[in-house]
């Protein structure tokens, strides 16, 4: 095949974006584990395993040291990404078919939710009333916008022939980050005193959760040869 006809045909293949979603999944998940290890050698943090021993939160592994500025450099641009990976993931659903009443809902849920990631990323670190509130407020919601967009994007995929055993896979996984999120909320009100020694553990196991379901969903957009075009005539 001459260049002309390899150009051509690059043109109609397009690029493959399933590295993007892949990357949206996982700088936030390894950001918080490198600056967990990270905080660990430079003192601020005893070793543990925070899924279990909940023996720190997240904020606390980017609020000191090197650390602060590793968290705040790499989960801004995880904030922009997933703005991006929402909206494409909207567009994936309308070109498979698997179109549904929320679909529309599902790239303002992520631009919400990755507001919500930035403000609480340029909060962490600063003390006061006002940036503890926007901590707060920011961490529920990203964590609740972005499950429900991940619940919206499962359930479209059940009601496609091709990717409906994709979609109860991701809808089981939903159903576990709830099963979660309902036994934090339980311990905080009938047992105070054991939620707050396991909350952070909770926050680190609900992160894990939402970044498996978006890994998920970044290999079933290299399954289903997920692209972008570019070209000018």
């Amino acid at each position: 095949m001459d260049d002309g006809g390899r150009a051509m045909n690059n043109r109609y293949r397009g690029i493959s974006l399933w590295w993007l979603a892949m990357a949206a999944a996982l700088t936030p998940l390894i950001t918080i584990h490198t600056t967990f290890v990270v905080s660990i050698l430079e003192g601020h943090v005893s070793w543990c395993v925070p899924y279990w021993d909940s023996c720190t939160s997240i904020s606390r592994t980017g609020r000191y040291g090197t650390s602060y500025f590793i968290f705040k450099g790499t989960m801004l641009p995880a904030a922009i990404l997933g703005v991006l990976f929402w909206f494409l993931n909207s567009q994936w659903l309308l070109q498979l078919g698997a179109t549904s009443r929320g679909r529309p809902w599902i790239p303002w849920l992520g631009l919400v939710a990755c507001a919500s990631l930035a403000a609480y990323t340029l909060a962490l670190g600063h003390a006061g009333d006002g940036f503890y509130l926007i901590r707060r407020i920011g961490v529920v919601l990203y964590f609740a916008l972005t499950y429900i967009a991940q619940l919206l994007i499962s359930s479209a995929l059940t009601g496609h022939p091709r990717w409906r055993r994709s979609g109860q896979h991701l809808l089981w996984l939903c159903e576990l980050t709830l099963a979660v999120g309902i036994l934090s909320v339980i311990l905080s009100a009938v047992a105070p005193t054991v939620y707050s020694q396991t909350d952070d553990a909770f926050e680190w196991v609900l992160a894990l959760l939402i970044n498996l379901h978006a890994i998920w969903l970044a290999v079933l957009w290299k399954k289903s040869g997920f692209r972008a075009r570019l070209w000018a005539e």
